[in-house]
């Protein structure tokens, strides 16, 4: 009669106690367990084992039997005996072969052997997979003489004012501000509340002066895959300086540059390459960084120190004068029949933002195609105050209860 021992999981020790009562292991999966035998067990660290735990079984097999399966990973760092690869995320010290690789060659690598075989000689990326768009072309908007101007932002002339001053006028003139001796402008933040036109005045500002425009959100920046976030920063601002004059802007700054004391490993090491690339351009560069916050008190106080995000621009809630101003720009846009209410309308909108103003427009061409007709009428404008009205309470409640 043959004796058939339980069916175990193969499992692989990687640590032990000194006193050999615990086991340490890693399945071929990734997860891990460990083991507490009645009697200590005078195992080394790599031997294979099969585990039952149902049957409280566990007994050295033969190394062949842990899964030698291939795997991908780029070479970071390689020395005459040992190797030193990033895989996942993941850095992993292999023994160096004879295979010839080198320094940020993607490789196929297997656990008993290390390096097996070069498959680029250009480390694979996550923007580099099949179907995503890949470079810094995705953040990048050309200079488009149809845009919108000046004219189009309506209030705020002394914002305006102001941002032409640190921003247009020395991406235009920087020849003769160099040959003055002043100091560059590398940073500028705008600040203020959601609505009040913070990207808007960014995009002109590029467009008016001819400047390439880089606009990086959060979400766009941060990878799952070590380093990549840094070094799409680097891109972006390699290209700004290439393709210059440039603006390079960073919607909501603070999702992406929050108090390094306060955030994770990945958002620590993105603020740390934002300082190093902001110190790392000087005023022959032509580039101009542009950050706008909601949240100037979220911000990693590096930051705002001098050469950096130095200079300030508020961007307030509209005055009656303003949103007088604000109405006429975006009814500029509109097929409109007849004389418009804007200074009623501009009087019952005290404490609106830009962008609210600007969707009374948007209600009013709803109401105007649901009466089958090809102009905004007065009518319509109204109408489309008194939904926005409407729609603002609901909206502020919500807010204030997320806030809380």
């Amino acid at each position: 009669m043959v004796q058939v021992s339980p069916r175990g999981d193969i499992a692989r020790i990687c640590a032990v106690e000194d006193d050999g009562y615990r086991l340490y292991l890693e399945y071929p999966s990734g997860q891990s367990a460990t083991v507490d035998p009645p009697e200590p067990l005078d195992w080394a660290v790599g031997t294979v084992v099969a585990v039952n735990a149902g049957e409280h079984y566990i007994d050295r097999v033969p190394d062949e039997l842990w899964p030698d399966r291939p795997w991908v990973a780029v070479v970071r760092l390689r020395l005459d005996d040992v190797t030193v690869v990033d895989a996942s995320g993941s850095l992993r010290l292999l023994d160096t072969n004879g295979v010839d690789y080198d320094n940020e060659n993607t490789v196929e690598c297997r656990e008993s052997v290390g390096v097996v075989r070069v498959l680029s000689e250009k480390p694979i990326r996550y923007l580099d997979f099949p179907g995503e768009e890949s470079g810094v072309e995705r953040f990048r908007v050309e200079p488009d003489p149809e845009g919108a101007t000046f004219d189009d932002f309506g209030g705020f002339r002394d914002v305006v004012d102001r941002a032409r001053a640190l921003i247009e006028r020395p991406l235009k003139q920087r020849d003769k501000l160099t040959a003055i001796g002043a100091r560059g402008i590398k940073g500028v933040l705008f600040t203020g509340k959601p609505g009040t036109g913070k990207t808007m005045l960014a995009r002109i500002i590029a467009n008016e002066a001819g400047a390439t425009f880089y606009t990086i959100s959060g979400p766009q920046v941060f990878s799952k895959w070590f380093g990549e976030s840094e070094e799409t920063l680097r891109k972006i601002f390699d290209d700004a300086k290439a393709m210059t004059p440039s603006i390079i802007f960073f919607d909501e700054i603070d999702s992406v540059a929050s108090h390094r004391a306060e955030s994770h490993e990945a958002s620590r090491r993105v603020v740390g390459q934002l300082l190093t690339l902001m110190d790392g351009f000087a005023a022959a560069n032509n580039v101009v960084v542009i950050a706008a916050t909601n949240r100037l008190q979220d911000i990693d106080v590096a930051l705002r120190r001098p050469g950096r995000f130095d200079w300030e621009i508020e961007f307030g809630l509209p005055a009656f004068a303003d949103r007088q101003e604000i109405l006429r720009a975006s009814a500029r846009g509109h097929a409109t029949t007849g004389p418009l209410p804007h200074d009623a309308i501009a009087l019952k909108t005290d404490g609106w933002s830009s962008a609210e103003l600007a969707a009374v427009w948007s209600e009013a061409a709803l109401l105007t195609i649901a009466d089958e007709r090809e102009t905004i009428v007065a009518e319509d404008y109204v109408g489309g105050y008194e939904n926005v009205e409407r729609q603002r309470p609901r909206v502020t409640a919500e807010n204030a209860q997320v806030g809380a």
